[in-house]
Parts: C-alpha cells; sequence; structure tokens
C-alpha cells in the first residue's frame, strides 16, 4: 500500500518526544475505548455511551491534525522545496478526502 505514496516513512524522523506524545494520545483514546466496552456490558445508559463515542471521535480527531500538521510542516513543505510540490499536495488531499468519509 506504500507504494502508491511518494514516501513509505517521514522526511524528518520523528523525534522521541513527538513519538511519545502521540503514543500517549493513542493510550487514552485505547482506555476510552475499553470504557465504553465495559459501559456496554453493564447496561449503561444509551447518551452516556454516546457522548463517551463522541469524545473518542475528538480525541481522534486531534491526533489526526497533529499528524497532519507535521506532516504538512515538514513532508509537504520538503516535496516543494524540491519540486514534487504539486505531487504532495495532491497526495494529502487525496487522505483527506478518505478521512473525511
Amino acid at each position: 500500500m506504500a507504494d502508491q505514496y511518494l514516501h513509505d516513512q517521514p522526511i524528518k524522523p520523528r523525534t522521541d518526544s513527538e513519538k511519545q506524545a502521540v503514543i500517549n494520545r493513542l493510550k487514552r483514546i485505547e482506555g476510552q475505548v475499553r470504557g465504553i466496552q465495559k459501559m456496554i456490558e453493564e447496561d449503561r445508559y444509551c447518551v452516556d455511551i454516546l457522548v463517551q463515542i463522541s469524545a473518542i471521535n475528538a480525541a481522534l480527531k486531534k491526533v489526526g491534525f497533529s499528524v497532519t500538521e507535521r506532516h504538512m510542516k515538514h513532508c509537504v513543505t520538503h516535496a516543494v522545496k524540491s519540486g514534487e510540490g504539486n505531487d504532495a499536495m495532491e497526495e494529502l488531499l487525496e487522505v483527506m478526502k478518505q478521512i473525511s468519509k
């Protein structure tokens, strides 16, 4: 699947602190998902479950925005400087269309 994209790794590798920040966010989201599973098992009120689902969606959007921001600041910027700007922007737009479905 990576063959269809311009690169299979970021132009500038993520720092350990960048990786850890995203991993920590994803672990919190994972905990929230487990919490919803428990709510279902306990037959909790539907609205309470929906509120938690909404919180998870918002948290995932934040992670996605963070990854997108980094991609734009490093990978797309590098592509523009090296003459691959149009391809990089088209690639990002296609992914954004996929994400927004």
